[in-house]
């Protein structure tokens, strides 16, 4: 395994993206490295293991930071939120890595086609969320957030990416606060990603062979991304988050159909 420069910038401008809007490495960086000619299994868990150890520093810098306050005794609002949300994905992405790649193995254009539609319809909803609510929910709706971490949870299992939007978008509908969104995502898919990686070793103990040529570079793009993206989050004012959010979902989503059916 070898460094790949181009590889390196690609992570670690889509890893600074993720790490500010809760959304973008693994569903913009997927595409991308297959039209590079990488396969699913050379991409989907590098992409795991790397947002996994990512994920760990930026929680870190965004508790340290104060974009988000961690305290398990007693358990915060946070961090309940995180911990439902990382519970549910990780019953998703197990069972999504065992289907996917193991026993009915998806057609992934299916997979990756169905994940760009939702992240564009969460994203148009997320603007008309702007417009038509003008109160703030006091408390964030527990339902609605296990259903979109179960989605994003499976979409993270098959394709490597579709868990930031869902589940940034998710929390938005749910009540959560723009800005503290975005950190909580950071915590929640270091859990799932965790559980996604021991799922794709366990599915290679029994014949499924894994290739992680691209985890050096991704780490190394990714590392250096997330030491510096929770600062952004901090300095930059949350009514910004909250236009950019659901624009960049949106963008997201047109950016991964072109790149499935016309490159």
């Amino acid at each position: 395994m070898e460094l790949i420069i181009f590889v390196i910038l690609l992570a670690f401008l889509f890893e600074s993206i993720d790490s500010m809007a809760g959304m973008g490495f693994g569903t913009a960086l997927s595409p991308l490295l297959l039209l590079f000619g990488y396969t699913p299994l050379q991409i989907v868990p590098t992409i795991l293991i790397s947002e996994a150890i990512t994920g760990v520093i930026d929680t870190f810098f965004d508790h340290e930071f104060n974009n988000i306050r961690y305290s398990f005794r007693p358990l915060n609002d946070a961090t309940k939120i995180a911990l439902i949300m990382a519970f549910f994905g990780c019953l998703a992405i197990f069972a999504s890595v065992l289907l996917g790649y193991y026993a009915i193995k998806f057609p992934s254009i299916v997979i990756k086609t169905y994940v760009a539609v939702l992240v564009i319809f969460m994203g148009i909803s997320g603007i008309i969320r702007i417009k038509l609510v003008q109160i703030e929910i006091s408390h964030p709706r527990r339902k609605m957030l296990i259903g979109f971490s179960a989605i994003a949870g499976f979409n993270k299992g098959i394709g490597g990416g579709g868990y930031g939007p869902v589940i940034t978008m998710g929390q938005i509908f749910s009540g959560v606060y723009e800005k503290s969104a975005t950190a909580i995502v950071s915590f929640a898919e270091s859990i799932v990603s965790i559980v996604g990686i021991l799922t794709f070793f366990l599915i290679s103990f029994a014949g499924v062979e894994l290739d992680l040529v691209l985890l050096p570079s991704l780490f190394t793009g990714g590392f250096f991304a997330a030491l510096c993206a929770p600062y952004l989050v901090r300095v930059i004012p949350n009514k910004i988050w909250k236009y950019f959010i659901p624009f960049y979902a949106i963008g997201i989503g047109i950016f991964s159909i072109v790149k499935i059916f016309f490159l």
